[in-house]
């Protein structure tokens, strides 16, 4: 009878336990459930706060809440209002408590969530708990006024200067020089080896309306002279005589090419002699050239802009070489038409062929410049071809020295045993040059 009184005892015992480690589960999972249901209303109140802001709802936001959505931290305020004797006080803020107990239950309930403390926070920087609320603008109402009338145009009139845009670009080139000048013996307009002085003008005008047309004009001048001891019928005489037109008219086809309408004029300034020889070889308008051209431009920019100019090809071309009625009459004779190719007894040659330009400038370095000029043409019995070559070497803006090359071949001259018909001129110059 005792054994069973005392397994009874057990038994109850047992289940007195049993039912106590029951109820104790259940708190802690009701517990569990009521921090989650907590949070979660926090989450879907925020969210709807989040959506009448979107709506365009005035909905006063409080930054208090971040301690709910930040990494969980433990601060000393809901253990100070648990602990302390005096619990809630008039000074007590409703919002302020709701988020201590809050957090409050997820320290008891899971402290192992927590992954900061207060005293590392203040360590970087100190917690702001100060939040200043939105400040309240108390509007006064006025009365309507009634619109003051301008008249604006007799203002804007009085004050506002407007004036037609300017599409024309101008831009020169000079320079006087001695030097030093290689001829070849049959160079079509005469000339001799030796020191001299040269002078330069290159004078551009050039219109672009920065949408389809150009229209650019170059004029070009060069004189020079020299004397020699070998020459006794000449105290001076012209080794460099150039006066050339170029102008051209574009219309653009593309980011590069344009559709052009060239036109090439050149003749000289005086007379061109040869060393101890009488006869006039070359004067003004005797040869004078024209060549009219039609044909398409390519605008060459390379190297960051260090190469610059233009290509024209033109494969409808026509070319006049005329001579002056009295020079030739004077100086006529069976030499001298074959010189430009001029039928004997006659003093104007007509042609029409295809024609070609190539003018680029090419800056290598800051203080060296290389420009070329390349010109051709041909009426497929003949051809005529030059090709311009200057180095140009500055000491500075005003100082500096030049070397000049200048191959030519022409078969309508007259054939030369030694040269062919190649013709070929060069000299080197120092002295002032100026730009702009």
């Amino acid at each position: 009878m005792r054994n069973l009184v005392t397994i009874f005892l057990a038994a109850c015992s047992i289940g007195t336990f049993a039912q106590g480690s029951n109820v104790a589960r259940r708190y802690i999972e009701y517990q569990e459930y009521q921090v989650n249901k907590n949070y979660s209303d926090s989450l879907v109140n925020y969210r709807e706060m989040l959506e009448a802001r979107e709506a365009g709802q005035e909905v006063e936001s409080d930054g208090r809440f971040y301690r709910l959505f930040a990494p969980l931290t433990f601060y000393h305020s809901p253990a100070r209002k648990a602990l302390g004797l005096q619990g809630r006080t008039a000074m007590s803020d409703e919002v302020d408590d709701e988020i201590d107990n809050t957090l409050l239950g997820v320290y008891l309930s899971r402290p192992d969530l927590v992954e900061n403390s207060e005293e590392n926070l203040n360590k970087v920087g100190s917690v702001d708990n100060d939040f200043v609320a939105p400040i309240q603008q108390d509007a006064e109402l006025v009365e309507k006024t009634e619109p003051i009338q301008l008249d604006l145009l007799d203002d804007i009139t009085d004050s506002v200067l407007v004036t037609k845009p300017n599409f024309w670009k101008y831009k020169g080139d000079y320079f006087l020089q001695g030097m030093q000048n290689y001829v070849s013996g049959n160079w079509y307009k005469g000339g001799e080896s030796a020191y001299s002085i040269l002078g330069s003008v290159t004078m551009e005008a050039n219109y672009d309306n920065q949408q389809k047309l150009k229209w650019e004009n170059k004029l070009e001048m060069k004189l020079g002279f020299l004397t020699s001891k070998s020459d006794s019928l000449h105290s001076f005489k012209a080794n460099e005589d150039l006066l050339r037109l170029t102008s051209k008219l574009g219309l653009q086809a593309s980011k590069h090419w344009y559709y052009t309408l060239q036109m090439l004029a050149y003749t000289q300034f005086a007379r061109g002699y040869k060393s101890n020889d009488y006869r006039v070889y070359s004067d003004f308008m005797s040869p004078f050239n024209l060549n009219v051209s039609l044909g398409m431009d390519y605008k060459v920019e390379a190297w960051n802009k260090k190469l610059t100019g233009n290509i024209h090809l033109a494969p409808f071309a026509y070319n006049m070489k005329y001579v002056s009625r009295d020079w030739f009459d004077k100086v006529a004779n069976s030499w001298l038409p074959k010189r430009y190719g001029i039928d004997e007894n006659k003093h104007v040659l007509h042609d029409f062929g295809s024609q070609f330009t190539v003018e680029l400038k090419w800056e290598i370095a800051d203080n060296i410049s290389y420009q070329t000029r390349m010109y051709g043409f041909t009426s497929y019995k003949r051809v005529e071809w030059e090709w311009e070559n200057t180095f140009t070497f500055n000491f500075n803006k005003y100082i500096s020295t030049k070397l000049f090359i200048y191959p030519r071949f022409d078969d309508s001259n007259v054939y030369d045993d030694h040269h062919g018909y190649f013709q070929f001129k060069e000299f080197m110059s120092l002295g002032f040059s100026y730009s702009f």
